[in-house]
């Protein structure tokens, strides 16, 4: 997670707004059964039916793949597309939990922060449901504090190391 710049007028420097870390695990994923099992495991959370996670990780690390198992997990029967090119795809489904509207981001193409403001982000973050975001950074300090922030880095072989930080209760919870 990115640490957020904030500037006081009053003040002669810049302060820095880091996010709270109630939580931090270090899990590892030794192939894609077991990203599989952890997103089935986190599906199963009722956390999970009002949360934002974000998923950071370099290209190939396999952000998208675990979206993809998270909602199979969450019950979703139809094609899982990556919102690379369309920024957000959304989904509304029956689980465990009720009725859970899923909006899936991929701010990868972002080039400046002001363009979560001005897609009307800011909306979709303030409604109920599961937010995913991939390559949330380049949202920059506009987009909300996550519950939940999945650092995932790939290694020589399939397996993957995730650095999992919890900054809200509702992280704690799915981390439980």
């Amino acid at each position: 997670m990115l640490a957020q710049l904030r500037h006081d007028a009053s003040a002669p420097f810049a302060i820095l707004n880091h996010p709270l870390i109630l939580e931090t695990r270090t899990l590892l994923w030794a192939d894609e059964a077991a990203c599989a099992a952890f997103a089935a495991r986190l599906a199963a959370q009722p956390a999970v039916a009002n949360a934002c996670i974000e998923l950071d990780g370099p290209l190939g690390a396999g952000k998208t793949t675990f979206v993809r198992h998270l909602l199979r997990a969450l019950g979703v029967t139809g094609r899982i597309k990556s919102p690379t090119y369309a920024v957000v795809e959304h989904y509304e489904l029956e689980s465990n939990h009720g009725r859970l509207p899923v909006a899936h981001f991929d701010f990868y193409r972002f080039g400046d922060p002001r363009e979560w403001e001005d897609a009307g982000f800011r909306d979709v973050f303030g409604q109920h449901g599961l937010k995913l975001c991939e390559w949330a950074q380049n949202a920059g300090v506009m987009r909300p504090q996550a519950d939940l922030c999945l650092r995932i880095e790939p290694q020589t072989d399939e397996q993957r190391v995730i650095q999992a930080t919890a900054s809200t209760p509702t992280g704690v919870a799915l981390l439980a």
